[in-house]
């Protein structure tokens, strides 16, 4: 058996392949939530499905996509095997030790880790999958080249190769762009409350997770120094563990609201 193997098969080893993996799909929420937010836009779906469609069929961002897969998988497998030997270790429960200094997410970091899974899996389901083989309806937008202005109706017309056409009108004064309608895919899905709140659910899940996570993957790394600590701190609590969830819980909660006024 070579060090490589040796070390990567160690406890130690495999904390060090939860802390890069882990950070390598923090960034992966920035880039995902950055692109969502574009849901929130006064556009009919507009900047969102033009989005999904470049985030689908662009190469290097599809590369990229299968990679955070195994990635995702390779986390999820490497956390549930530390906490079968960290449970392995300790022995009998009656002979586990308090750690009263230990907080709730860190010693129930395998739970959240199989809440955010069983949450992946649904989303997946949901949007992913359904987008890529589902029947999902185009939308055709048009928008005026002097003013800016965005209209949009059902697209009825032949169909269309791929998920995206787009072209400009002879009096080149409006591009039309007809694509799928992933927007009115997310509209629909959160329209029902159990899905709102399982998303809901599944965003605490990953607050407490990733308030947790963040900083012991910097500390795992050797990354402990008091002058970047609190930056570590900050980012780890405000940014990933706060904000980032925050925005994800907005957009079921934002459509269930809309719905309900239609």
């Amino acid at each position: 058996m070579s060090w490589v193997t040796q070390t990567f098969s160690s406890s130690l080893g495999r904390k060090l392949i939860m802390s890069l993996t882990g950070l390598f799909l923090c960034t992966f929420l920035v880039v995902h939530v950055s692109g969502n937010l574009q849901l929130f836009n006064h556009d009919e779906g507009y900047g969102f499905n033009k989005y999904a469609v470049f985030m689908s069929t662009f190469p290097p961002i599809r590369v990229v996509s299968y990679g955070l897969y195994a990635f995702i998988l390779w986390h999820a497998v490497q956390g549930l095997w530390l906490a079968k030997d960290n449970r392995k270790a300790r022995g009998a429960q009656r002979y586990v030790v308090v750690h009263n200094q230990s907080t709730w997410a860190s010693r129930n970091m395998a739970l959240l880790g199989t809440m955010l899974l069983l949450y992946i899996v649904v989303h997946m389901h949901d949007f992913w999958y359904v987008y890529h083989y589902g029947d999902v309806p185009y939308r055709q937008y048009e928008q005026s080249l002097v003013t800016g202005e965005i209209s949009s109706t059902p697209y009825t017309g032949q169909p269309i190769k791929g998920r995206m056409e787009e072209f400009v009108r002879e009096d080149s004064q409006t591009r039309v762009t007809v694509v799928k309608d992933l927007y009115k895919e997310t509209t629909i899905a959160f329209s029902n409350p159990l899905l709102v709140l399982f998303y809901v659910l599944g965003m605490a899940a990953l607050a407490y997770h990733l308030v947790h996570g963040f900083w012991s993957a910097f500390q795992t790394l050797g990354w402990n120094h008091p002058k970047y600590n609190p930056l570590i701190r900050f980012l780890g609590v405000w940014v990933f563990g706060i904000g980032i969830p925050l925005a994800f819980a907005a957009m079921p909660i934002y459509f269930y609201i809309k719905s309900l006024g239609a």
